[in-house]
């Protein structure tokens, strides 16, 4: 029994090696406490930021849709003002295109070059007298 003594005097309050498995049961046991706490409100926290990941993607593909939403109306609008632009490009081109024509026509008709239309006239008054050729022709 005298050990038994023993070990009671050395686990006795006031001795060290008493103080020193006091503070490594203490120590273990905060550790135990931590790892259960961590794992309850570890999932919980983890939830969390979960929602918060969500809220923040929410946020930002609502952005991003707002602006492409922008960006494309932007690119309807430079679109329809380019097709007005481009008729009246067009617009302007015929008038220069007619007027070059028939600036081209007087100086040529000037110089004693027949146009389109006189050669045209031409071909078919050439037409009218063969066939009046040929008709004589075949009477005689």
């Amino acid at each position: 029994m005298a050990k038994v003594t023993l070990k009671k005097k050395d686990d006795a309050p006031g001795s060290t090696l008493g103080e020193v498995r006091g503070y490594a049961r203490k120590i273990w046991l905060a550790g135990l406490g931590a790892y259960t706490r961590v794992g309850q409100e570890g999932a919980d926290y983890l939830k969390d930021l979960v929602k918060a990941g969500e809220s923040i993607e929410k946020r930002g593909k609502k952005r991003l849709d707002a602006e492409l939403d922008a960006a494309n109306s932007e690119i309807v609008s430079v679109k329809q003002e380019l097709t007005s632009v481009k008729g009246k490009v067009e617009v302007q081109l015929d008038k220069i295109e007619k007027a070059f024509d028939t600036r081209v026509a007087s100086a040529l008709n000037r110089i004693g070059i027949p146009s389109k239309h006189d050669v045209e006239a031409l071909s078919a008054k050439l037409e009218e007298l063969t066939a009046l050729l040929e008709r004589v022709a075949r009477k005689q």
